[in-house]
């Protein structure tokens, strides 16, 4: 009698600031994907995203799955990664042949977290998305290339995004405790409540290396206080209108004032705030993207990356979305 044939897997990977996530799921998707999350985040030092670190985390845990899985192989995986763009030379040059070697992946992708998340909301349609979180990213594409506005950091830029909604509601606060125009009484009793004395909240917050996901920890204290106070109302208006403006920016053109099948989806978590974002947000998106219309995320950046496994799997085929040297790597092709 012969041997039975293994099953073959995809391998979807999410790795961010909160840890390691991963996703194996047969080829035929025929059953429910098996989960992993790895809570330590991979290291970034000098050299950018710490490649070893990762596959450190990374091998043991995906020989796990495969063993409650049963008898397989992985037959194609796509690693999304916060920072893959930027600081991402080590992962495109040590996890081919490392993936090759320990697992036998032959198909691999390597993507920024804006393309997985891309690829969660609206799959391998053209259209844009809006990442937003901490920071604040867009990203566009007509399938034949990427358009991507912001995501510089919180010195730089993510306007609109957490840490910058964060940030402005903690300037009202410090304006209010001084007695200076535009402060915000009521954002300086929650500032207070969160941080504790006024004077002491840039001691708390200047020497932190997490000063962003502190600032943005802030944010919904401004989501809060926008139903009654006018200045964090207006930080959220404000922040709608940057968040608009990258949109805008990363749309695919369309044909006519108005294309049904342009599509905007919204991805993260700061958009759970809700209706005092969502609210002039989408009045914005309206004004600023008449061309297209918001539609849900249909899933997450590790969704996404199965999403973009799945189609590496298929021989001759591979993804839709636009091959890039950072933002999307397939190592030799498709």
């Amino acid at each position: 009698m012969s041997a039975p044939v293994p099953d073959e897997y995809v391998l979807g990977v999410d790795s961010g600031g909160s840890g390691l996530r991963l996703a194996l799921r047969r080829v035929d998707g025929d059953r429910p994907a098996l989960m992993s999350v790895c809570a330590e985040p991979v290291r970034t030092g000098a050299d950018g995203i710490d490649a070893a670190h990762l596959l450190e985390q990374l091998l043991p845990a995906v020989r796990e799955l495969l063993e409650r899985a049963g008898q397989g192989t992985v037959a194609a995986a796509a690693i999304g990664a916060a920072g893959m763009a930027t600081l991402g030379g080590q992962l495109r040059e040590q996890l081919p042949p490392a993936l090759a070697q320990a697992l036998g992946v032959r198909r691999l992708a390597l993507a920024a977290d804006a393309v997985t998340a891309y690829a969660g909301a609206l799959g391998q349609r053209p259209g844009a998305v809006v990442a937003g979180g901490t920071g604040m990213i867009a990203l566009g594409t007509d399938l034949t290339a990427w358009r991507r506005a912001d995501g510089w950091g919180h010195l730089l830029g993510d306007s609109g995004g957490g840490a910058w909604i964060g940030r402005a509601g903690l300037d009202a606060a410090m304006r209010a405790h001084d007695g200076r125009r535009g402060g915000s009484a009521a954002l300086l009793a929650r500032a207070e409540a969160a941080f504790g004395p006024p004077t002491g909240i840039p001691g708390l917050l200047y020497p932190r290396t997490d000063r962003p996901a502190l600032l943005a920890s802030f944010a919904p204290e401004v989501g809060a206080c926008a139903v009654e106070d006018d200045v964090a109302a207006r930080i959220l208006r404000e922040a709608a209108s940057h968040i608009a403006e990258a949109a805008a920016a990363v749309c695919p053109a369309a044909e006519g004032p108005r294309s049904d099948g342009l599509e905007v989806a919204l991805t993260g978590g700061l958009f759970r705030m809700g209706e005092p974002l969502l609210g002039p947000l989408h009045h914005e998106l309206a004004e600023q993207v008449p061309q297209a219309r918001v539609v849900p995320a249909a899933g997450d950046p590790l969704h996404g990356a199965l999403e973009i496994a799945r189609a590496l799997a298929v021989p001759g085929a591979g993804p839709r979305l636009p091959p890039h040297p950072t933002l999307l790597f397939v190592p030799g092709g498709t």
